[in-house]
């Protein structure tokens, strides 16, 4: 019973025309293809020129932020702790690990 509920209801909504709102067509008059095709080739300009600008904006943002705003820049120093720069020696008289 629900199967041919269902293709009744698929047989009604291809016959409707809400079928032909939502599918996408290309104009048949070839001026209003190309001025279509034009309106898009502007929009995607107009996108990509604003998104540059975007994160332009935010890269100087950051840089400004970065040498405005300073604070603290190193930790607290703990005399304990002693930096340096540690070299592995390997003992020669020891065998290789293999």
């Amino acid at each position: 019973m629900s199967n041919a509920f269902f293709r009744d209801l698929h047989a009604r909504f291809d016959a409707s025309g809400v079928r032909a709102v939502f599918a996408p067509r290309k104009p048949r008059h070839p001026v209003l293809r190309v001025l279509l095709g034009l309106v898009g080739l502007a929009l995607l300009a107009v996108l990509l020129v604003a998104g540059l600008f975007v994160g332009a904006a935010m890269l100087l943002f950051g840089l400004a932020r970065r040498l405005l705003v300073r604070g603290d820049a190193s930790p607290a120093r703990d005399d304990r702790i002693v930096e340096a720069e540690y070299r592995v020696v390997r003992n020669r008289d020891q065998p290789l690990l293999r």
